[in-house]
């Protein structure tokens, strides 16, 4: 029986919306596990209807935060556009419509309030209105706080745009009391921009491990309170102290130190996006972007996220940690480099999780040994929070050196209702795996992908088994923070992907390339002057 009915009631659809994006969600009566909830949409009076990627039946038991039945996303949409939806029970008579409408990327501006330089904290406790947003102009304003205060900005207020700040020494040298900082920490409030700050010298060094403490951050929160976060076109660098890795001979234990972002069980429906995030091998990160709770119905970043455009490196342990409740959580179009696990997904209690069209490269453990996976896939404290669903498409794992992720979709790792399509897949050694075998799995559906290591042999039907080649010039190139990762035409991949609703457009021909980067598109954009095409 499904919930709707078990409640005796069908339950109107709705959304949640980000800029690109719509989070549906519905509970309608005869919900069940074999039948798919199929998807239209277009924008509002178009005469065309676009179809997406159907939603599976998943309420999750012990929790209400599963929302509804069936949960699911439509991507690559424009902002501020309404949108009609048509949603029909497969096998069923029953259909549902709605509206809704993608997010305005102009925000209306009320009072400007004009920072000057400062070597002590600016709290920001004023809000705006949604109709008139108040802005915090820091652009050309420097705030160092010379390790004398926790952070360089604080927040608790809501409808605020914190814009242009230099922000530098954040983490008192004196620890008690002790807690973890944020040079920018949000302690309260909701609807917040943070854009164009450039993020530098930030925490604490723990007298007891020589290395810098665990989270402390460049943003930092965990308020539970808090939603629409809005973090875009920063330049987040060199924290104040180095990391340790996992192998460190006086401290062998998790990776742990500074991070970039941190976000700890909040409301989430954030958007992190186009933000450059680097390192050197001598202040290294614990994860880039993540948070916690992992073994929860919670954690990082929260329900109705969207992390895009980013460039994440210098991390000991992921770049991108997407753990939790994974609840209409998207990650597309970041390139990850000189990370361990590039991006973390170990659990999605309730999911969906959607992993598409990244790029990953060099995945190192240690300073000169070791790699991880490109997906970490498994579980925290127990298996029992894998009950999310997880769609992985058209990643690439980009051979730019020796040091490829020895692990592809959780190395050998248990990995559950999974589907997996059109990635590359390429390994550091045929005797790594492409995609997890291991014997507790169940629920997933690998296949069409490109495979240079060990799969399940129940797995990968369609798998092109090989190394891509790639087109003259490809990589990323760090002057324009752009990549180029097309298939040469005689690679294989080329043109024998599955086609996916809404998420492999843009191919011409009877089938998508495998990958990130279909041949005859434009250089992908990363970073602070990136934009969705």
């Amino acid at each position: 029986m499904s919930a709707a009915e078990d409640q005796g009631a069908a339950e109107a659809p709705f959304a949640i919306p980000t800029f690109h994006c719509l989070g549906l969600y519905w509970s309608p009566l005869g919900g069940a596990a074999e039948r798919q909830v199929l998807i239209r949409y277009r924008r509002q009076g178009a005469p065309e209807w676009k179809e997406g990627l159907p939603m599976r039946y998943n309420p999750v038991p012990k929790t209400d935060e599963d929302l509804a039945d069936y949960r699911g996303s439509i991507v690559h949409l424009t902002p501020g556009t309404t949108y009609e939806v048509q949603l029909s029970l497969a096998g069923t008579q029953t259909t549902a419509n709605l509206t809704a409408t993608t997010w305005s990327e102009e925000f209306p501006v009320g009072k400007i309030v004009r920072a000057t330089d400062r070597n002590t904290p600016l709290a920001i406790t004023e809000s705006g209105t949604p109709k008139a947003w108040r802005v915090y102009d820091g652009r050309g304003t420097t705030i160092d706080v010379r390790h004398q205060h926790d952070s360089c900005i604080t927040i608790n207020a809501s409808n605020v745009v914190v814009r242009g700040f230099a922000l530098k020494g954040a983490g008192a040298t004196n620890l008690v009391p002790r807690r973890t900082i944020g040079a920018i920490r949000i302690e309260g409030g909701r609807d917040i921009v943070i854009e164009g700050c450039d993020i530098s010298d930030w925490g604490r060094l723990n007298p007891a491990t020589g290395f810098g403490f665990d989270y402390d951050a460049a943003i930092y929160s965990r308020s539970s309170a808090l939603k629409r976060l809005i973090v875009q076109r920063c330049k987040l660098h060199h924290p104040s102290y180095d990391g340790s890795n996992w192998y460190e001979p006086k401290y062998p234990t998790h990776s742990m130190g500074p991070q970039v972002i941190t976000l700890s069980n909040t409301a989430g429906n954030h958007v992190i996006r186009y933000n450059e995030c680097w390192s050197d091998l001598d202040h290294m990160y614990n994860d880039g972007i993540g948070g916690g709770s992992n073994g929860s119905f919670q954690g990082s970043p929260g329900p109705d996220s969207d992390i895009y455009g980013n460039v994440i490196s210098h991390c000991w342990d992921d770049g991108i940690e997407v753990e939790g409740g994974s609840r209409n959580v998207r990650v597309w179009d970041n390139y990850l480099t000189q990370c361990m696990m590039m991006i973390g997904n170990a659990p999605a209690s309730i999911g969906p999780l959607y992993i598409w069209r990244n790029v990953v490269a060099h995945s190192q453990s240690q300073p000169n040994a070791g790699g991880g996976n490109f997906l970490k896939m498994g579980f925290a404290n127990s298996e029992d929070w894998m009950t999310g669903h997880m769609y992985v498409f058209h990643n690439t794992i980009f051979k730019s050196d020796e040091w490829l992720p020895t692990g592809g979709l959780g190395g050998n790792r248990i990995v559950k209702h999974t589907l997996s399509r059109n990635n590359i897949l390429q390994v550091r050694s045929p005797q790594n795996w492409s995609a997890s075998d291991n014997k507790q799995n169940t629920g997933n559906d690998f296949d069409f992908d490109l495979c240079n290591g060990r799969v399940a042999q129940s797995q990968e039907t369609h798998a092109i088994r090989g190394e891509p080649s790639y087109a003259e010039g490809a990589g990323f190139d760090q002057r324009t923070q752009t990549g180029r990762f097309h298939l040469a035409p005689d690679s294989p991949g080329a043109g024998e992907g599955q086609p996916i609703s809404n998420f492999s457009d843009g191919f011409t021909g009877k089938a998508p390339d495998i990958g990130a980067h279909q041949r005859g598109t434009p250089p992908i954009q990363y970073g602070v002057r990136a934009s969705q095409p």
